[in-house]
């Protein structure tokens, strides 16, 4: 390990010109901790909170602060001999920021409990766009929605991160899947799955919609009270399910109001959930779309448009190359270009 790395930074919460790089300490692992060399980080819409002031920022207790929690990249230490992944192996999962450093650096510390191997048929730059969606969607449709066959479930926003991976899910589990979406990605939705899909732009849903069993909210009231306008469609025994933070302060109460069951949802960084995933990935029933590749020097321009909020599938950045390992699984050195996703149909354009 060397004793510093290449990191995107903060120095202050802020615009997304805050980003810039700078060689920082590299982390030393702890008690379960693991070391993996970073080849991309996922972009979440938590991180340009957290950059702003929001968020969990809060809860940084020195600058500069390292942002991400998505990874996927390569074991550089196991925390011993026996563990099940162990130097050279590829692994993807979700950081604590800012419990810990995050993922927008070439090393990152991660819990043994957050951590697991990538997908195969996945690069890095795709897998990278997994975790953080992917377990979101998936606490929000399977466990909480309990997406099942003879369901009826809204979901807002089916083609964003977490959207494009709670469409398919619930399709998974055997849901009856209507989708909202912009008119340039109905035809992506209907592809994903869904049953029904919604232009927002055209069709009020709670016009059209009634006696649902599921919504899941991924706008909340930021735009037209999409949230309190969900409670209308529900059945008598119906959840909604709200995941952005901030987006619908009052919903405990207006539901309650209403008569309607609502929660929100906080994503953990849970491994064996991401193994179920996994293997959804693996046998082809899920897929992963990325919108756009950055530069790890282009993080601000990657938060620019994750603020947006019209971001189809996840944008990720690429942080290095693959390493390139021993027969004994040490890593030796770096394989250029070999994260650049190209060869997969999952892949967006690079920036």
């Amino acid at each position: 390990m060397p004793l510093s790395m290449r990191a995107l930074v903060i120095d202050r919460p802020g615009a997304a010109d805050e980003l810039h790089l700078a060689d920082v300490p590299a982390p030393i692992a702890v008690l379960d901790e693991l070391i993996v060399r970073v080849v991309a980080a996922g972009v979440n819409p938590i991180d340009a909170k957290t950059r702003a002031g929001k968020g969990v920022s809060a809860a940084i207790s020195a600058y500069p602060a390292v942002l991400g929690n998505d990874f996927s990249g390569v074991v550089v230490s196991a925390p011993y001999e026996a563990f099940p992944l162990q130097p050279g192996d590829e692994v993807y999962g979700m950081a604590r920021v800012p419990r810990t450093s995050g993922s927008y650096a070439e090393y990152l510390p991660v819990s043994s409990l957050s951590v697991t191997r990538k997908p195969k048929r996945l690069s890095h730059i795709e897998a990278a766009a997994v975790p953080v969606a992917a377990l979101t969607a998936w606490g929000m449709v399977v466990e909480l929605a309990e997406a099942a066959p003879g369901q009826r479930m809204l979901i807002h926003a089916g083609s964003g991160g977490v959207g494009h991976f709670a469409v398919q899910f619930a399709k998974a589990f055997g849901a009856h899947v209507i989708a909202t979406g912009s008119p340039r990605n109905l035809d992506f939705l209907r592809q994903l799955g869904a049953d029904e899909v919604i232009d927002y732009t055209e069709t009020r849903f709670d016009e059209v919609l009634s006696e649902l069993d599921s919504v899941i909210d991924l706008i909340g009231n930021v735009h037209d009270n999409t949230g309190t306008r969900s409670l209308t469609v529900l059945r008598e025994g119906g959840i909604l399910v709200n995941a952005p933070t901030g987006s619908w302060p009052t919903m405990a109460a207006d539901a309650a109001a209403a008569g309607i069951r609502a929660t929100g949802y906080k994503v953990p960084a849970d491994a064996r959930t991401l193994d179920w995933i996994s293997g959804l990935i693996e046998d082809g029933t899920v897929r992963v779309h990325v919108d756009r590749v950055f530069e790890l020097a282009d993080g601000a321009a990657a938060h620019r448009l994750i603020e947006q909020g019209h971001t189809r599938g996840k944008i990720v950045l690429r942080i290095s190359d693959v390493p390139l390992t021993t027969a004994g699984g040490a890593v030796t050195g770096s394989e250029p270009g070999a994260a650049n996703g190209q060869g997969s149909a999952a892949a967006g354009p690079r920036a």
